[in-house]
C-alpha cells in the first residue's frame, strides 16, 4: 500500500479528512508563527524590517502566552520561545493514532520519543542524547521501517545530542545503546565527576531542633536535603542526600566537610566515621550510582504530576494512558463519598501511591499500590496457598497417561476480583480525579500491597470453585481441585483437575477450554487474559510443551532453559562490570573433591555476601524448576549462608558456568508404565514375625474419593553418603521419587543427627524416604488416582534391605530401633517394598556425593533430565 502525505490525491476517510484539517491549521499557525518572529528579529540573512502597523507584528511574550495559537501550533514554547518536540498524532477512544501512519503501524506516538541514551558522534565522542521525532525526507515522509523487534528497526529519528547539535540515528541502533548501557533491571549507571551544590527544603531537621540534653544521641535522618551532582557523561541533577551518600559516602562526607555543613543533623551522625574510615569504605563501596529514575533510556515519573509534564516535554501521552489504564482498573476497589462525608467508625485511614515502569518494550506502565506496611497487622492468619510443583507433576503425568487434554490462562487483576476482609480507607489524590480529591474512599477490593490481600483473593477464589463450579478441594494438596465428568470419546468417568498458583490457571479435563471460557472466565467468574488462553507454553518460569517419546507416546516436558540463560547472562553481566568471568570450564557443576566445609579462603565482603546470597536464591529456584543434576550442589552451598567466602561463590559461579554450558534441558513426565523386574519384590509372609499377631495393613482416608483411572506405579531409589561432612561428620540423604516413569521429586539434605555407622546413616536415609513415600500415597489418593500397589525402593545397602524387608531379621543396633520399626511396619503394611541395587545403578547417588565428569554421572543425569547429557546415553 503506498504511503500517503500531504497533497495525494486519495478517496479519504472522515479520520483522514479530520487529520487534513488539523495539518491546514497546523500549516497557518506555523506561518503565522514565523512571520511574527521574522518581524521581531529578522532572519539569518536580514534585519526585522519595520512594518508599520503590522498584525502580526507582536512582542515575544505575546505571542508565547497567546492561548489561541498555542493550539494551533505542533509544538509547545519554552521560556525561550524555541520550538520544542512535535505533539503526537490525534488517538481515537482507544489511543490508537488517526493518522495515515497508523498504515504503517508506526506514529509520532512513539515509545522511543522522550528517550535518553548515550550515543556517539561521527568523530566518536560520545554523550546523552534525547530522541525528539522521527526524522522525515524531503516529501514529509519518514525513513525506514518500523518493525517490533528492534533489530529489525530502521526508522530514523531526529536526536538532539548533548553538544546541541540535532542528528539521525535508526532505531536499532538506539535501541541497541539502550540495552548495552543498562543492567537486567533496566536502569542506568553512572559515574560521579563532582558535587557542585546543595538545598534543603522545610522538612529537614534543624540543629535548633536537636536535644543537648547529656547523654542524647544523634538523630539519624537526612530528610529534606539534596545534592546537585555533576555525572562524567556531562548531565547534572538532584539528587536526594539519602540515596548519594549510599553510593558516594566518602564524596559527600568530603564536601559536607568544605562547605560547613557537616555539622548539620542530616550528616552530624555519619560524617565523622566516614572520614575516620574512608579508606575502607573507598575499597568496598561500589564507585556507581543507578539511575532509578530512568530506565532503559525512558525517565520515569516518581508522581503523577512528573509525569504529565514528561508527556508533555516528549510530545505524547504515553504516561498518562498508562495512569488512565490502572485508574480504570483499580476504580473499582474504592467507594468514593461525597463532599464532607466521612469513612464509617471502625475504618483505619490507609495509604497508596502510583508507581511508574518501563517494560523492556518500551511501554510504559502505571501501578497504584497501597501502603500495606503502614497498616495494622490482621488479627487472623493471612495465609494464602499455591499448588505445589510435585502435584503439577504428578497431574501432568496422568494427563499424558490418558491423554486428557491441558489448558492453561491467566486471571487479569486478580486480587481486584476478591472483596476485602480489611476496613482502611485513604484520601483521594490526584490520581483519582481533581473532582475527588481531598473525599474519603473505602477500599472495597483486596489492592496488591494490602496485608491481607493475598488472603482474601485466595478464599475468594476457593469460595468460587467449591461453591460456583461444584469442583473439591484435595486434603493432599488444597489448591488442586477436582470433580467427576465423563470422557468424550467412551462416557467412562474420570476427574476434571483446576490448579492454582495465584493468578496461573492449569486445566485438565475433556473440555478445559469450555472449563475456562465460561466457567472459570463466564458471567460471575474472573475476566481471563484472552491470549493467555490455550495449552501451557509458559508457565511457573518454564517452558512446557507436549513431546512424542521414542514408543509413540504423548507427554508433557517442563524446561527452565529460558530461566537459566538469562539468569547465566545477568551473572556474567555483573562479573564482567567488576572485570571478572565464569569459569571456562565446567563439566561438573562444583570443581573436582570441593568440600565447602573445609574452605578457608578469605570471607566475603558484606556486598559479595548478599550477592552470593541472591545468587544461591536463584540457584534454589533453577532446582525447583526441575534442575535436579546441581540439586546435592546447590544444598551443600546453601549451608554457608551465614559466613560465605570467597571460595564458595568461586564454586556458586562454577554452577553457573555449569548450566551455561548446559542450559537446555527439561524434566519429561513420561507416564509410561513402569513394571518390576521379576524377583525384585516378593511378597514376604510378616505372620510368623513379632508383627503377625497385630494384623497390621495400610490405613487408607476415610474421606478419600473414589480412585479412577488407571493404575500408577511409584519407584524409589535411595542412598546415603556416610560421615559425608568432613567436620561435622553427619551424613546426607539422597532419593528420588518416579511415579511410572515421571521424575515428580528429589531430595538431598544433610542428616540432623551424627551416625557411628554406614548401617545407621542407611537407615535414617530409608526412613526419610519412607515417610515421604507415605505422604505422597495420601496425596494421589486423595487426588482421587490409582494407587494399588506398594511403592518400590532401591537401595544399594544389603544389611538395612536385610534388616526391613527380611520378617525373620531382629535388631542388633538399638540406637536406629526407631527408623528399624517404621520402615518394618510399612513392609507388613505393603505401603512399600525393599530391593538391592547395585552402586553403579543407584540413581540417588546423585543427590548424596559429588561425582565426576563420566559415564555413571551423565547415565544417572540422562534418567532424569531430557537433552542435557550426550546423546549418546539416550540411546535407550
Amino acid at each position: 500500500m503506498a504511503m500517503l502525505y500531504p497533497g495525494a490525491p486519495c478517496a479519504a476517510s472522515p479520520q483522514l479528512n479530520l487529520l487534513n484539517q488539523m495539518r491546514a491549521r497546523r500549516g497557518n499557525g506555523r506561518y503565522a508563527f514565523d512571520t511574527a518572529i521574522h518581524q521581531i528579529l529578522g532572519s539569518s540573512y536580514s534585519l526585522a524590517p519595520p512594518v508599520p502597523d503590522n498584525k502580526l507584528l507582536a512582542k515575544f511574550e505575546d505571542v508565547a502566552n497567546d492561548e489561541e495559537l498555542k493550539t494551533e501550533l505542533p509544538y509547545y514554547l519554552t521560556e525561550e520561545g524555541s520550538p520544542d518536540v512535535p505533539v503526537a498524532d490525534l488517538t481515537d477512544a482507544s489511543g490508537k493514532p488517526i493518522t495515515d501512519r497508523a498504515i504503517d503501524k508506526h506514529s509520532f506516538t512513539d515509545t522511543l520519543i522522550g528517550a535518553e541514551v548515550i550515543l556517539h558522534n561521527e568523530k566518536g565522542d560520545k554523550g546523552i542524547c534525547k530522541v525528539l521525532r522521527e526524522a522525515v525526507d524531503a516529501e514529509g515522509r519518514t525513513i525506514g521501517v518500523a518493525n517490533d523487534n528492534p533489530d529489525l528497526a530502521t526508522l530514523v529519528y531526529n536526536v538532539q545530542c548533548w553538544d546541541g547539535v540535532v542528528r539521525e540515528y535508526s532505531a536499532n541502533v538506539i535501541a541497541e545503546c539502550i540495552l548495552n548501557e543498562a543492567d537486567e533491571n533496566g536502569h542506568f549507571s553512572c559515574e560521579l565527576e563532582s558535587i557542585v551544590n546543595h538545598s534543603r527544603d522545610g522538612s529537614a531537621v534543624k540543629k535548633e531542633q536537636l536535644s543537648t540534653a547529656q547523654g542524647s544521641v544523634h538523630r539519624k535522618t537526612t530528610k529534606g536535603w539534596k545534592l546537585k551532582v555533576k555525572w562524567r557523561d556531562g548531565s547534572s541533577e538532584w539528587i536526594a542526600l539519602s540515596d548519594l551518600k549510599e553510593s558516594y559516602p566518602v564524596q559527600v562526607a568530603d564536601y559536607a566537610e568544605a562547605n560547613d555543613i557537616a555539622e548539620e543533623p542530616a550528616f552530624v551522625w555519619w560524617v565523622p566515621y566516614v572520614l575516620r574510615k574512608r579508606e575502607f569504605i573507598c575499597s568496598s563501596v561500589k564507585a556507581r550510582m543507578k539511575h532509578k529514575n530512568i530506565k532503559y533510556g525512558v525517565r520515569v515519573p516518581a508522581t503523577l504530576k512528573e509525569a504529565y509534564e514528561l508527556d508533555r516535554q516528549n510530545g505524547n501521552n504515553l504516561w498518562c494512558c498508562a495512569y488512565e489504564k490502572e485508574m480504570s482498573n483499580v476504580g473499582i476497589a474504592f467507594r468514593i463519598l461525597g463532599d464532607g462525608d466521612r469513612a464509617p467508625p471502625g475504618y483505619t485511614r490507609a495509604s497508596g501511591h502510583l508507581i511508574f515502569d518501563v517494560k523492556m518494550d518500551m511501554t510504559r506502565k502505571a501501578r497504584w499500590v497501597m501502603d500495606g506496611h503502614r497498616t495494622p497487622d490482621p488479627e487472623t492468619s493471612s495465609y494464602a496457598g499455591v499448588v505445589s510443583k510435585e502435584s503439577i507433576r504428578i497431574a501432568l503425568t496422568h494427563a499424558a497417561l490418558h491423554d486428557i487434554p491441558v489448558c492453561a490462562a491467566d486471571i487479569k487483576n486478580a486480587y481486584l476480583s476478591a472483596p476485602t476482609s480489611e476496613k482502611h480507607f485513604v484520601v483521594c489524590g490526584p490520581e483519582f480525579g481533581q473532582d475527588n480529591v481531598g473525599r474519603h474512599a473505602i477500599i472495597t477490593r483486596a489492592l496488591y500491597g494490602g496485608k491481607a490481600a493475598g488472603r482474601d483473593y485466595w478464599l475468594f477464589l476457593r469460595k468460587f470453585m467449591h461453591d460456583k463450579l461444584g469442583f473439591q478441594s484435595s486434603r493432599g494438596d488444597p489448591d488442586v481441585w477436582f470433580r467427576e465428568s465423563r470422557r468424550k470419546s467412551d462416557n467412562s468417568p474420570y476427574y476434571e483437575y483446576v490448579l492454582l498458583y495465584t493468578d496461573d490457571i492449569l486445566v485438565i479435563s475433556d473440555n478445559a477450554e469450555e472449563i475456562l471460557r465460561k466457567e472459570i472466565g463466564g458471567e460471575g467468574g474472573f475476566e481471563l487474559k484472552p491470549g493467555s488462553i490455550g495449552p501451557p507454553s509458559q508457565y511457573l518460569g518454564g517452558k512446557m510443551s507436549s513431546v512424542t517419546l521414542q514408543n509413540g507416546q504423548k507427554a508433557w516436558s517442563f524446561s527452565s532453559g529460558q530461566y537459566v540463560k538469562e539468569a547465566v547472562d545477568n551473572v556474567k553481566k555483573y562479573l564482567k562490570s567488576i572485570g571478572r568471568d565464569l569459569p571456562r570450564r565446567a563439566d561438573t557443576p562444583t570443581s573436582a573433591n570441593y568440600r565447602p566445609e573445609v574452605d578457608v579462603s578469605r570471607e566475603l565482603t558484606s556486598q559479595m555476601a548478599a550477592y552470593y546470597h541472591s545468587l544461591i536464591g536463584q540457584l534454589r529456584w533453577i532446582v525447583e524448576l526441575g534442575r535436579a543434576d546441581i540439586c546435592l550442589e546447590v544444598s551443600m552451598l546453601s549451608s554457608h549462608l551465614a559466613l560465605p567466602r570467597e571460595g564458595h561463590l568461586e564454586q556458586v559461579l562454577h554452577i553457573f558456568a555449569y548450566l551455561g554450558k548446559h542450559h537446555n534441558a527439561a524434566l519429561v513426565f513420561d507416564p509410561t508404565e513402569w513394571t518390576p523386574p521379576d524377583g525384585d519384590f516378593p511378597k514376604q509372609d510378616w505372620n510368623f514375625s513379632i508383627y503377625g499377631c497385630e494384623g497390621l495393613e495400610e490405613v487408607l482416608p476415610d474421606d478419600m474419593p473414589k480412585p479412577l483411572g488407571k493404575n500408577m506405579r511409584l519407584r524409589v531409589f535411595v542412598d546415603s553418603d556416610h560421615a559425608g561432612d568432613e567436620v561435622t561428620r553427619r551424613s546426607r540423604t539422597g532419593f528420588i521419587i518416579f511415579l511410572n516413569n515421571a521424575p515428580i521429586y528429589w531430595f538431598s539434605k544433610k542428616q540432623t543427627s551424627c551416625e557411628t555407622s554406614t548401617y545407621g546413616s542407611e537407615f535414617i536415609a530409608m526412613k526419610q524416604a519412607c515417610e515421604y513415600v507415605r505422604g505422597l500415597r495420601y496425596k494421589l489418593r486423595m487426588m482421587g488416582l490409582r494407587v494399588d500397589e506398594p511403592a518400590y525402593i532401591y537401595g544399594d545397602n544389603q544389611s538395612v534391605l536385610a534388616n526391613s524387608g527380611n520378617p525373620g531379621a531382629t535388631l542388633k543396633k538399638k540406637t536406629s530401633a526407631i527408623a528399624y520399626h517404621f520402615v518394618r511396619e510399612g513392609c507388613v503394611r505393603d505401603e512399600w517394598r525393599t530391593a538391592y541395587i547395585n552402586t553403579h545403578e543407584n540413581v540417588a547417588d546423585l543427590f548424596t556425593k559429588p561425582l565426576p565428569n563420566g559415564d555413571k554421572r551423565w547415565t544417572f543425569v540422562s534418567k532424569i533430565l531430557a537433552w542435557v547429557a550426550p546423546h549418546q546415553y539416550y540411546s535407550n
